[in-house]
């Protein structure tokens, strides 16, 4: 999957990372706006320049929230995967267990050899 590809749908919107980090480009801008109004005297360009921050912020929390999800759904998809796998196979999932763990005890007794 590449940086740019859909990543989930919300209300019929693509929700993308490069979606995410323009709308972080532009929470930046407008904070960078909203810094350099507030030395303004003039109420209402504050007031405009706020409430366009507040408009940046919330939609960049919104996709964030979008992208957590969907990362929490395939996180839980990967978890029932790998239960139904073990759940089908245990022989070869115990196995697997086994093996791994003789190789990474292999290989954590010789680097504690490697001290001189």
């Amino acid at each position: 999957m590449n940086a740019g590809e859909r990543v989930t749908e919300v209300e019929g919107e693509r929700v993308t990372s490069d979606k995410l980090e323009a709308d972080l480009r532009l929470l930046s801008a407008d904070m960078e706006q909203l810094l350099k109004g507030s030395a303004s005297p003039t109420a209402r360009y504050v007031a405009r320049m706020r409430a366009k921050a507040e408009d940046s912020l919330k939609a960049t929390k919104d996709r964030v929230t979008v992208l957590q999800g969907a990362a929490l759904a395939r996180s839980r998809a990967a978890g029932r995967a790998t239960e139904d796998y073990v759940h089908a196979n245990p022989w070869q999932a115990m196995t697997i267990g086994v093996v791994a763990g003789l190789v990474l005890g292999l290989l954590l007794a010789r680097g504690g050899d490697s001290d001189a």
